[in-house]
């Protein structure tokens, strides 16, 4: 029995991770679902591009807590049923996969930073705090949360394995899931990279306007001012015609 108590830990990890506070707290605060405008992604970023900032920090403490809190709980409570390293970097990682992966929501997640901030966290609080600071260190100097996200994503498997010794222990199955984390955040980040390279990224805080939020231009309007220039014009040539003008 004992041995399915990592199964079952992990389990309960994704199912917390599969929360996608970004859609519920957009839906409590009655603002547009994340999924349908900017990145379209649902995630604090996108939420801040409604307008609202206290639904993206909102959404980005839930979405950092629901990292932290199996990985603290498999820690608190885990020894007496043989939950160690492993366990705690599984439920981590579970908890990860469910961000990225909702089962709530038709396995359609965010990216994951904040999430993956909150298992670093989790896992020691040096670790998280480390990453934490390189993130906003790239955020404020070069204004994409993107291009933060891939630098704090590179980084932190390096800061784990530098930082061992003085700060912490190194694990290596803490190691091997932070890793895995750092290449699920570089793999969902492909089109920022693309949009990078291009000069296309979005900068932080760039609102997405209120009409093309909730007033799409309708085709026919466009449509409407064609006919209209084609009446003046044959006007015109009608009087061009007419000798005696």
């Amino acid at each position: 029995m004992q041995s399915l108590f990592p199964v079952l830990a992990a389990v309960a990890g994704y199912l917390v991770g599969s929360l996608s506070f970004a859609v519920i707290v957009s839906r409590v605060m009655g603002l547009s679902d994340p999924r349908t405008f900017g990145s379209k992604n649902p995630g604090a970023t996108n939420v801040l591009r409604s307008g609202s900032k206290a639904a993206a920090i909102i959404t980005l403490l839930l979405d950092g807590a629901k990292g932290w809190l199996p990985v603290m709980l498999v820690r608190w409570f885990g020894k007496p049923y043989g939950l160690d390293d492993g366990s705690v970097a599984l439920v981590g990682l579970a908890a990860f996969l469910g961000h990225l992966y909702p089962v709530f929501f038709r396995f359609v997640g965010g990216k994951g930073v904040a999430t993956a901030l909150g298992v670093l966290l989790g896992l020691n609080g040096w670790l998280g705090l480390a990453t934490m600071l390189i993130w906003l260190a790239t955020a404020v100097l070069f204004r994409y949360s993107s291009l933060a996200s891939i630098v704090a994503a590179l980084l932190a498997p390096a800061v784990y394995v530098l930082g061992g010794g003085d700060l912490w222990f190194v694990s290596k199955h803490i190691a091997f899931g932070v890793v895995v984390m750092s290449l699920l955040l570089l793999y969902r980040h492909a089109e920022n990279i693309n949009r990078l390279i291009k000069g296309t990224e979005s900068k932080l805080g760039k609102k997405t306007s209120a009409q093309a939020l909730h007033h799409p231009v309708a085709p026919v309007h466009h449509a409407h001012h064609g006919h209209q220039a084609a009446r003046k014009a044959h006007r015109s040539q009608e009087h061009k015609g007419d000798p005696r003008l």
